[in-house]
């Protein structure tokens, strides 16, 4: 099962599960999570081949849905779910196949499309990072600088480099080997989820098009479009506060 981390006490509401994106972790959303811990229990996942949890030998949002259920039927069988980026369309094809273990649905930054961009380069930049010569999170991030030259990128990806076991805590093998699956949307998909469903997009990204609103609605039917001024793909470290208030409105109305 993949890993987990319980901020807050169960209650008698449903737990929030948070769902990072691509090249994430669960500590990322630490700090959100505890924010929203006060008003029940918040389950933050590392997804597979990603941070602590198992490697296995495909991304697909088939797979990623499925760790998604068995985490949610472990704590009870129903949960409030939020998905950023790839958690964001694992998310929402959880919502499409096993629509009875989700109360209400966030997805944050993304839509149920396949997008022509690569994050490959990013990977090659982790890989050319010589291991043996970094004694310190700063000794990567300027190994780093020739390749990535966005400061905020590099230290989201330093999240997941352990400096003392000197690994990432990423399967960038398969990670690089099903890029095309984690940027594309499965042909076929089938289904709706009646339910509940923020769409909320930060107002400089261009993840989520007006063109993308038909396909949404599509296969869910009651959702609802949010956008954060100021915030661009990473809404939620853009403006956290910002963001917290609307997943708080959403998920108490």
């Amino acid at each position: 099962m993949l890993n987990t981390t319980l901020t807050g006490s169960a209650t008698d509401a449903p737990p929030l599960l948070i769902a990072h994106g691509l090249f994430g972790s669960a500590r990322n959303w630490n700090v959100i999570a505890k924010r929203l811990s006060d008003r029940g229990q918040v389950i933050s996942v590392d997804m597979r081949n990603h941070g602590e949890s198992p490697r296995e030998p495909v991304q697909d949002y088939a797979g990623m849905a499925e760790d998604l259920a068995e985490v949610i039927d472990s704590h009870g069988g129903k949960a409030d779910v939020l998905g950023h980026s790839m958690g964001g369309k694992a998310a929402m094809m959880l919502a499409l196949t096993r629509q009875g273990l989700i109360r209400k649905l966030v997805v944050a930054d993304i839509a149920p499309v396949a997008y022509g961009h690569s994050q490959s380069h990013l990977i090659e930049a982790m890989r050319n990072v010589d291991l043996d010569k970094v004694e310190t999170r700063r000794d990567a991030d300027e190994a780093m600088q020739d390749t990535v030259s966005e400061p905020g990128v590099r230290a989201f990806l330093l999240q997941s480099l352990d400096v003392k076991a000197r690994v990432w805590r990423l399967n960038l093998d398969v990670l690089e080997a099903d890029m095309d699956k984690i940027t594309g949307w499965p042909e076929g998909v089938a289904g709706q989820f009646d339910g509940p469903v923020l769409m909320l997009s930060g107002a400089e990204s261009d993840y989520v098009l007006t063109d993308h609103r038909d396909r949404i609605r599509a296969h869910f039917p009651a959702a609802r479009f949010a956008r954060i001024p100021g915030a661009g793909h990473w809404l939620h470290a853009d403006k956290p506060r910002e963001f917290e208030a609307a997943i708080r409105i959403f998920l108490d109305a």
